[in-house]
């Protein structure tokens, strides 16, 4: 009987043990994914705010005296008739886009495939006559300012940002007016503009911006 009771007492001994075990592993396991949830709520609101950051430098840039000439053309002999682009400008232009650190690869490959697209086009007539003086005989920068896709702006630090989606390295996200008074007009207040992001050297860069849209940019003024 002793021997029994003995081994009745190691067995609970050893099952009170197995779960103050288990009991510490899942409290463990649980604080660890709070904890995870925690960071993950926070690097989002980080990679928010570094993107805010991101998208307001890029438009006071394309306002400012530093701003690239995003149509580098070419007139005939008489200076009546645009009849394409300078590649020379146009490699300029994509170095100080690199230098800027703000853009991606894949938004200077698409700017540069715009430009030689709407080139060959004036060159072969795709497009039609193009005056000098005139708007584009396209929709690139046709009445419109491609890098807010707008026509008139408020200041470019009342910029905030929506996230659409948003992963480790690529993101889309709206940009609209924030902090606006009470009395500002509706129409700033419901304009809103697409763009997306991807890392690139350790850090946020613009991939894409609505009003750079390859497919819209080259199409004809006036074609659906």
């Amino acid at each position: 009987m002793k021997i029994l009771k003995h081994i009745d007492l190691l067995t609970l001994l050893i099952i009170g043990l197995t779960l103050i075990s288990c009991n510490q592993r899942n409290h463990s396991a649980n604080a660890t994914e709070i904890q995870t949830g925690k960071l993950t709520i926070s690097q989002n609101t980080k990679d928010k705010e570094e993107i805010k950051l991101l998208i307001q430098q890029v438009l006071n840039l394309a306002d400012s005296k530093n701003s690239i000439d995003l149509l580098p053309v070419m007139t005939d002999s008489k200076d009546s008739i645009y009849i394409g682009f300078d590649i020379d400008k146009l490699k300029k232009n994509l170095e100080k886009l690199k230098a800027t650190n703000f853009f991606a690869t894949e938004f200077i490959d698409n700017y540069y495939q715009i430009i030689t697209t709407l080139d060959q086009g004036l060159r072969s007539g795709k497009y039609e006559k193009w005056f000098v003086g005139d708007l584009p005989t396209f929709i690139f920068a046709n009445d419109n300012n491609p890098w807010c896709n707008c026509q008139d702006n408020l200041e470019w630090d009342k910029v905030d940002v929506k996230i659409i989606s948003l992963n480790e390295n690529n993101g889309e996200l709206e940009w609209f007016w924030g902090n606006l008074n009470p009395d500002t007009d509706p129409s700033w207040k419901d304009f809103k503009c697409r763009f997306k992001v991807s890392k690139e050297e350790n850090r946020w860069k613009i991939s894409y911006m609505e009003g750079f849209d390859f497919k819209e940019s080259t199409r004809k003024d006036g074609q659906l």
